[in-house]
């Protein structure tokens, strides 16, 4: 009998030591994969296709229901949610037939989490209902997020893109612009060009707004990039970035680019 693909998804590096350790007696799973963050899990579901993901939920890129969010109907693996969301919000997981384990977790219920997982996968009971299951769990915290205890804000420091059959990694300061497109963004790193799945609204979240500016509704720029701005009438104007490149910034983003000039009127 074939054994169950199972992929770790967390950005502690000591919770993913103790997820492997308690797996790792389990001869019915073998573990293919660890991912620090929700980027790298796409592109390893994407490649890998596990059978399971034990998946972290607050993760500095990209959260765990995003990364749900982003993953290929057809590519969707079983999900035990790893959490330290409080118990009013861990209610909607129940409701929605989605396991979890909550931080700190007992060995009891881990092993309770991964028996049904087990079941499920063996027997293929319910997998063509899970990605609906998913959709209304992902659709009820979007209308009211859930409650994290002591939640500090954290930016994106890293991202994976996929290079034919390798994946690059590139940390965000290394980033001069992005642009939308299509159904992906482009990150313009030096004089090369990454295409990445997402949307350019989803990554300007992510992103630190002391360090980046959204000036287009296409484009994303890294703030200390910008070596000038030429006013071009009607509020419109001409961002020239260190490397030459001219960026066109709209009249709609005008108020978001004071922040430019904010440091020169205040001396």
């Amino acid at each position: 009998m074939p054994t169950i693909r199972t992929l770790i998804v967390d950005d502690e590096p000591e919770a993913r030591l103790g997820l492997r350790s308690l797996l790792e007696s389990d001869d019915q799973i073998s573990v293919i994969g660890e991912c620090s963050g929700g980027n790298e899990a796409l592109e390893s579901i994407s490649l890998y296709k596990p059978d399971l993901v034990l998946l972290d939920i607050q993760m500095p890129d990209m959260s765990g229901f995003d990364v749900i969010r982003n993953v290929e109907s057809d590519t969707l693996p079983v999900v035990i949610f790893v959490t330290a969301y409080d118990q009013y919000s861990l209610k909607a997981f129940e409701v929605h037939a989605i396991d979890y384990v909550l931080k700190p977790f007992t060995n009891k219920r881990f092993n309770e989490a991964i028996s049904q997982a087990k079941d499920k996968i063996r027997s293929q009971k319910d997998l063509s209902k899970l990605t609906e299951r998913m959709n209304a769990l992902l659709a009820r915290f979007d209308e009211q997020p859930p409650r994290v205890p002591n939640a500090t804000p954290t930016y994106l420091q890293r991202i994976a893109v996929k290079e034919g059959d390798r994946i690059t990694f590139l940390n965000v300061e290394q980033i001069d612009w992005i642009e939308a497109a299509d159904n992906y963004i482009c990150l313009h790193v030096g004089r090369k060009k990454y295409l990445l799945r997402s949307k350019l609204g989803d990554i300007e979240k992510q992103l630190n707004p002391n360090h980046f500016l959204r000036i287009h509704r296409s484009r994303i720029v890294r703030i200390d990039g910008i070596r000038e701005m030429v006013p071009l009438g009607s509020g419109d104007c001409i961002l020239i970035l260190k490397d030459g490149t001219e960026l066109t910034s709209s009249r709609t983003y005008r108020n978001k680019r004071r922040q430019l000039l904010n440091p020169l009127q205040n001396q």
